[in-house]
């Protein structure tokens, strides 16, 4: 058994498929599916059980992938120790991303990888949750996404603060307006964001703390859709007034201030508690952020209170 079956088991882990893996490793799924098969006939147990679709890992698999994650983010982080050692800024950096966030500052990355061209930053775009839960799995070393909360396994990095604009057809009534205030907002059919995302929470809370009540038409789960709805008419919408900066220039949405304009995304970067980041991951939060990085306190310990 060597790391690149390692590799390969905790690919088809995280991707609950044989398939999926393949096709993130470059490879034929033969081969990923021959891989696991040796690894399980080394080791003498089933690590995966491919009765159930997504396939999912059996208890041994579970321990298995835990131990084998490990060794290879202590392996990596060797490798990239060693080449640090001459100064340069070498590896690659996985970050996972929002789409608002990782489309829209596009060029910061790019400027990073000018500044650093022997590191590479791998961007995968993804929902709010999966953006957490692909940082504390190790399958991310960064995430970049809107309304981060620490907590005990999770660091954040505060990164800017996005003031949220109103955003409408070209021909609404309500176009041309310099400011307009939620009152007048909500006297129209709203396209919002799903629910359980905390850019709808947000606005939801706005409109309450104004004792109104909007009445939203539709609902998506991410920037561009609620663009688009709001393009051919469907409703006006609040978003990031850096989203649709472009729009506005090009006529195809009208944008205008919030009156008053207390509604804002503020937008971080985060990493995992406890885990070191490499001296690339280390530059490109400090290039996004524009000041130096400070690593987070450790979290806090929970001890368990005395009882007489």
């Amino acid at each position: 058994m060597n790391l690149d079956s390692l590799r390969v088991f905790c690919e088809v882990a995280r991707q609950r498929s044989f398939s999926k893996a393949a096709e993130k490793l470059d490879v034929t799924q033969s081969a990923v599916s021959q891989t696991v098969q040796q690894v399980e006939r080394e080791l003498s147990a089933q690590l995966v059980d491919r009765r159930r679709r997504p396939l999912c890992l059996t208890p041994a698999g579970e321990r298995f992938y835990g131990t084998s994650r490990d060794i290879l983010e202590q392996f990596d982080r060797a490798v990239v120790e060693i080449r640090e050692l001459e100064n340069d800024v070498v590896g690659p950096i996985t970050v996972a991303s929002i789409y608002s966030v990782g489309l829209y500052h596009a060029d910061d990355v790019g400027r990073f990888m000018a500044e650093y061209p022997r590191a590479t930053v791998r961007l995968q775009y993804l929902r709010p949750n999966l953006v957490v839960d692909a940082v504390l799995s190790g399958e991310a070393t960064l995430g970049l996404m809107s309304y981060p909360k620490p907590s005990k396994d999770l660091a954040v990095v505060p990164w800017r603060e996005e003031e949220m604009v109103f955003v409408c057809p070209i021909r609404h009534p309500l176009a041309g307006q310099s400011a307009v205030r939620l009152e007048e907002a909500a006297e129209h059919p709203i396209v919002g964001f799903d629910p359980d995302l905390e850019i709808r929470r947000r606005t939801d809370a706005a409109f309450r703390k104004r004792k109104l009540e909007p009445r939203v038409v539709l609902e998506f789960d991410n920037i561009e859709t609620v663009k688009q709805a709001v393009q051919v008419g469907s409703g006006i919408s609040f978003l990031p007034e850096e989203t649709v900066r472009q729009a506005a220039s090009v006529g195809s949405l009208a944008v205008s201030k919030l009156d008053p304009p207390d509604l804002r995304r503020p937008v971080g970067i985060i990493y995992r508690r406890g885990k070191p980041l490499s001296t690339a991951a280390i530059k490109f939060v400090e290039t996004l952020t524009g000041r130096p990085f400070e690593p987070a306190e450790p979290a806090p310990l929970e001890i368990e209170p005395l009882r007489a």
